[in-house]
C-alpha cells in the first residue's frame, strides 16, 4: 500500500456509503474517489464495497476492514494531537448535529461569537431532531437530548432540560385552567408526535416524589416544538413544551404556565463524539463553549420556575 490516503477514501466511503459525500468532505472528485477504492480493492485482491445506484454498502471483508482503518486513523490523529495538545489552535472544519429547538434557541446565536473567537475553525451545523450516526455520517459531535443509545459515544453532560405545560391566556378565558393532568382529558391538547411511528411523546408528571406519564393528542399534532409553540401561543390550545421554547412568550405574556404543582425532572442534554486517546482541539473548545453556554441557560431556567 503507497500511502495511507487510500484507506482515508475508502474510510470516508464506508462512513457516508456514498461516493460522492465522501468526495465533498475529501475536497475530491467522485471519480477520483471511486478509482482510489477500486485501485485499493485490487490492491488488497477482495471486494470492500457492494455498489447500486442509490447505496454504498460493506461487504463482510469491508466491514472488518474499515473496523481496522478507523482504528489506523484514529491512531494517526492521536498520535498528532499528542503532540500539539499543549499549544494546539482549533482549525478546519467542525461539523455538528443538534435538535432544532436547542440549537435555535440556545446553542446557534451565540454560534457568531464562537466563529469570530475562532476564525481558523469553520462550523457546519446540522440542525434535527433525528439521532444521527457520528461514525457512519462523518459528525465531529451532536448534541442529544435524553438516553444516549449509541453505547460506543462518550457522552458529556450539559445540563438538564425542564417540560411544563403552557397555554395562551385566550384559551384559558374561554376553557378554563386544568387544576390537575387528569383534567387534561377535556382539553385540546397538542402533542408532540414522532413522524416514523406515529406515537405521541408522553407528558411527563411529578406529584409527592412519584413520577408518572400521560399521553395525550387533540386534533393538531406535529413533531416540532417550536411549531407547537406557536400553535399554543395562538390559542389552539394546550402543550408541553421546554421551558427555553415557551421563555420568550411566557415574558411577552402570550403565554401562561399551568400545571405547576407537578413538574417532573427533565431529560438530560450530552454533548457526545466518538472515543479517542486525545480530544480534538475543534472539539474540545467547542464542548467549553457549550459548558460556558449552558450555565446561563441554567439561569434563565431557574428564573422561568420562580415565575
Amino acid at each position: 500500500m503507497d500511502n495511507l490516503n487510500a484507506l482515508q477514501v475508502f474510510t470516508r466511503v464506508a462512513e457516508s456509503r456514498s461516493f460522492t459525500l465522501a468526495a465533498d468532505r475529501l475536497g475530491l472528485t467522485p471519480s477520483a474517489v471511486s478509482k482510489s477504492v477500486s485501485k485499493l480493492e485490487a490492491e488488497l485482491g477482495v471486494k470492500l464495497l457492494h455498489r447500486s445506484t442509490r447505496l454504498v454498502s460493506l461487504t463482510n471483508e469491508g466491514a472488518s476492514f474499515f473496523d481496522r482503518c478507523r482504528h489506523i486513523l484514529s491512531e494517526i490523529e492521536d498520535a498528532k494531537s499528542a503532540l500539539t495538545l499543549s499549544n494546539s489552535v482549533p482549525r478546519g472544519k467542525l461539523r455538528v448535529q443538534m435538535p432544532v429547538g436547542f440549537g435555535r434557541r440556545v446553542v446557534v446565536p451565540a454560534l457568531l461569537r464562537f466563529t469570530e473567537q475562532h476564525p481558523d475553525l469553520s462550523v457546519d451545523v446540522e440542525l434535527s431532531d433525528r439521532a444521527a450516526d457520528l461514525a457512519y455520517e462523518g459528525f465531529d459531535l451532536a448534541i442529544q437530548i435524553g438516553a444516549i443509545a449509541d453505547t460506543r459515544l462518550v457522552a458529556r453532560h450539559l445540563c438538564n432540560l425542564s417540560f411544563a405545560a403552557y397555554a395562551s391566556p385566550a384559551y384559558l378565558a374561554r376553557h378554563g385552567e386544568p387544576a390537575t393532568p387528569d383534567d387534561l382529558d377535556h382539553h385540546r391538547c397538542l402533542a408532540y408526535i414522532y413522524p416514523i411511528t406515529g406515537n405521541h411523546r408522553a407528558w411527563q408528571f411529578s406529584q409527592d416524589g412519584r413520577t408518572f406519564a400521560k399521553t395525550v393528542s387533540g386534533g393538531l399534532n406535529m413533531n416540532n416544538a417550536e411549531s407547537l409553540l406557536e400553535a399554543a401561543v395562538a390559542g389552539a390550545g394546550i402543550t408541553m413544551i421546554s421551558n427555553f421554547i415557551a421563555a420568550d412568550a411566557l415574558r411577552r405574556g402570550q403565554l401562561k404556565r399551568i400545571l405547576t404543582g407537578f413538574v417532573a425532572k427533565g431529560p438530560d442534554v450530552h454533548a457526545v463524539y466518538l472515543p479517542g486517546r486525545h480530544l480534538s482541539a475543534k472539539v474540545r473548545t467547542f464542548i467549553d463553549f457549550l459548558l460556558a453556554l449552558v450555565e446561563r441557560f441554567k439561569q434563565m431556567e431557574a428564573s422561568i420556575q420562580q415565575a
